[in-house]
């Protein structure tokens, strides 16, 4: 049994996280294996996040005052926190794609940049591409007219050396003012 020191320190490490976090996903897990929950906490490491159980009551204690107050009370049954920093997407789908391989592990709620969402909205975030998939689209849009222009640049020049390029092995070209005359 733990000690009034020892859950004060678990207390305010909670509150800690919750406080660090901004998006975070409240899942349920029943009977789930060692290996099970050793997987689930290697998916949760490799998308930036933690994987935290956690006492309900303590949950809805810690997190009074803050963003994720509505959806930490009133839990019910077994609960854990999945919560990042970072890419909420990448989150997401780690969490997702490990639900549909062990139906013990389910979606109770979640908090994505101080918004509540439903196991839907998890469900289409999850679905979304990853941050630096949008990074390198949105790049590639501002790049696209930028090389258009300059492969149509390229292209006159190139396309008006082969004209005098074909103009002088014909000698088609007019003699000039003062030059040698070229004959047809």
């Amino acid at each position: 049994m733990k000690n009034k020191k020892q859950k004060q320190a678990e207390f305010e490490a909670l509150r800690k996280a919750l406080e660090g976090a901004s998006d975070f996903f409240v899942t349920g897990f029943n009977k789930m294996t060692v290996s099970q929950d050793y997987e689930l906490r290697k998916a949760v490491r490799g998308a930036g996040g933690l994987y935290k159980v956690m006492k309900n009551t303590l949950a809805e204690k810690a997190s009074k005052g803050l963003a994720g107050e509505d959806v930490l009370t009133g839990l019910k049954g077994m609960s854990a926190l999945a919560y990042t920093s970072g890419d909420p997407v990448a989150l997401a789908k780690a969490l997702s794609a490990y639900a549909k391989a062990n139906p013990a592990f389910t979606f109770k709620s979640g908090l994505v940049e101080g918004r509540v969402v439903n196991l839907g909205e998890i469900q289409e975030l999850a679905s979304l591409p990853s941050k630096e998939e949008i990074y390198s689209k949105l790049l590639y849009l501002l790049n696209a007219p930028a090389q258009r222009l300059v492969t149509v640049m390229n292209g006159v020049g190139r396309n008006l050396a082969v004209v005098v390029d074909q103009g002088v092995k014909e000698n088609k070209f007019p003699p000039s003012e003062g030059g040698p005359a070229v004959s047809a």
